[in-house]
């Protein structure tokens, strides 16, 4: 925390009302992809690869920024 302090870091904490906005968001993904959001991702593996593919998003390889898995 002196650490902090010293080097004037600031920090800001909160909590975000997920389950307010829950209901409006699903029903966007429902309907098609009207955000883009299967566009955005970059891999698109089964569960079975989840490992792998937890490495492959880590080492930042082949491309990889959002992985999506499929069950």
């Amino acid at each position: 925390m002196l650490q902090m302090f010293d080097k004037q870091l600031t920090i800001k904490m909160g909590q975000a009302n997920v389950r307010r906005w829950v209901d409006d968001i699903l029903a966007l993904l429902q309907d098609g992809d009207p955000l883009g959001v299967e566009g955005f991702a970059t891999h698109h593996v089964p569960l079975t690869e989840a490992p792998q593919a937890y490495e492959t998003f880590q080492k930042k390889e082949d491309g990889a920024f959002k992985v999506v898995f499929k069950p």
